[in-house]
Order: C-alpha cells, then structure tokens, then sequence
C-alpha cells in the first residue's frame, strides 16, 4: 500500500522524484569536493608565524606573495614547462595512432587498438612507473640497448646537458618526461580519435578531388577538425601532469614541482597555507586553460 502510494506520488510529482535521485551526488560534490577546494582557498589566504611557526588565522596576502620568491617561482614555471612539454610531445605522438585507428582499423584491428591503448591503464600506476624507474635506470634495457648500439656516447652526453640530465634517466627531467608521456599518453589518444572519427569521409575525398595534396588536406582539412580533440586530450595531459607528485618524487630530481611542494609543505614542513597557496595555482591555470578550450570547441569531442 505504501509503496503504491509512493509510486502515486512520484508520478504526480516527477521534480519530487528527480530532487530525490539528484540530491546524494549533489551533497557529494557540494560538501566533500567543492566544500574541500573552498577550505583550501581560505587556508591560502592565512599565513605561519614566523617565530612560532604556527598558522595566524588572519586574512592575508602574505602567503601568495611568497610564491614569487625566486625558488617558489621556479617551482612553478617548472611545472609548467613540464606539462607544455608532456602535452605537446602527447599530441604528436598520439595524432597518428589515433588516426590510423579512426580511418584505417575496422573489426577485430578497432577491437585491438581499444585493447592496446586501455590495458596499461589497468595496471597499477605504482608499478608502472617503478618499472620504468628500472627501464631508465643504468643498468636497464634502455641502457643495454644503448651499449649494444654503441651509443652509450651520445647518452651521456644528453645526461651531461644542464637542466634535461642527470646521473641517469632514472634520475633526470628526460626520465620524468618519459614516463609522464607514457602514463598520460592514452588520454590523448582517445579523444583525439574520436574527433577524427567525425571527420566525413567525403570532405577528404572533396579535399582531393579540388586538386589538395595529402599535405594540404592534413592542413587544411583534418588538423582544423581534429582541433577540438587534441584540446580536449591536451585538458587530461596538461592537469594530470601539473598535479603529479609521485612520478617526480619517483623518477625525478632534486628539484620539486608543485605536487611535491604541496605534499612536502603539507605534511613535513607543516606550512599548510604555503601548500594552499601552490595549490590555488593549478587551479588557476586550469581556470584559464579551459576557458580557451571553451571557446575551441574541445568539450564537444569528450
């Protein structure tokens, strides 16, 4: 009898009904996502006695002003540069992947590609990059491939280079580069495919009869379509490496980015609106960057 009665009620009322089911997620992102990230702006916005060491709760500018000193700066633009540089290399390397797989893979070879591209993505991410820890690490396969070529050389002096060497890869802006690749590669590809899956055949085929070489038609034709998706893959790439802490603390150098600053502000040096503060800044960035992908057209190919 109740439950007939509910069932009345909700078909008399069916905004009752959706104010129901959309009431847990809605708590969920209001209390625990977005009411985190505001805490974590008013904790940006307090400071740390200086003798003390502890946190004076009165607004302030302080803290984001020591971000512009010299080692928090570099902290930042760092971080950047990594991400433009893991977007771009992801977007290069993706565009023919996806491409082949969009125009030329059917049946079981589409089957295969999915395969291929989610499979790494269901291994532990602790494993993957401890493994290529062993990987660019000197007596790993990509150093024994390098002495077998007899270009052990041209490794070292790459490694001998100011700001992209190091010991060994394993240790080095390359290696963190690498696997930074590697782990956010497929979020480019995806989405990079299925803009291009969009792409009618016939507007190549137009391309082609208008008297468009291979090279125009990639120019003028498929990049400008294809567009939407690297932006929406370059989304993935470019936040996913600027909030990675593990990779850098992993295969990386001395030297911090702004995931590790927040975790080591955080936790050992206990200046948590030092932490806030860096990480306001991806979220700034991110603010920004997807306003221009926006206007791109990049979440149509999501």
């Amino acid at each position: 009898m109740a439950e007939a009665r509910a069932s009345d009620l909700f078909w008399r009322r069916p905004r009752l009904l959706l104010a129901l089911l959309l009431a847990p997620p809605l708590l969920w992102l209001g209390i625990v996502y977005l009411g985190s990230l505001f805490a974590l702006l008013a904790q940006s916005f307090f400071s740390i006695d200086e003798f003390s060491g502890l946190v004076t709760y009165e607004l302030t500018l302080k803290t984001y002003g020591e971000l512009f000193r010299a080692s928090n700066l570099d902290i930042i633009v760092r971080t950047i540069l990594m991400s433009a540089a893991v977007t771009v290399a992801a977007a290069i390397v993706a565009f023919p992947i996806a491409y082949y797989a969009a125009r030329y893979a059917r049946g079981p070879w589409k089957a295969v590609f999915y395969l291929g591209i989610m499979l790494p993505l269901w291994s532990s991410y602790l494993v993957k990059v401890y493994s290529w820890k062993l990987i660019l690490a000197k007596e790993g396969i990509l150093g024994w491939i390098f002495a077998k070529l007899h270009l052990t050389w041209l490794l070292d002096a790459w490694l001998a280079l100011p700001g992209v060497g190091g010991k060994s890869l394993s240790v080095s802006w390359t290696g963190t580069f690498l696997v930074f690749l590697y782990v956010w590669l497929p979020y480019m590809i995806l989405p990079v495919q299925a803009a291009l899956e969009r792409v009618p055949p016939s507007m190549l085929e137009a391309s082609a009869d208008l008297g468009a070489r291979p090279g125009q038609t990639l120019r003028s034709v498929i990049l400008p379509l294809a567009l939407p998706g690297i932006v929406a893959g370059s989304i993935f790439t470019f936040s996913l490496t600027m909030g990675d802490y593990i990779i850098p603390q992993i295969v990386g150098t001395s030297a911090r980015m702004i995931g590790q600053a927040v975790y080591q502000f955080q936790g050992t040096a206990g200046n948590i609106p030092l932490a806030a503060a860096f990480a306001v800044v991806p979220i700034l960035v991110m603010a920004v960057y997807l306003t221009v992908a926006r206007r791109m057209g990049a979440f149509d190919a999501l």
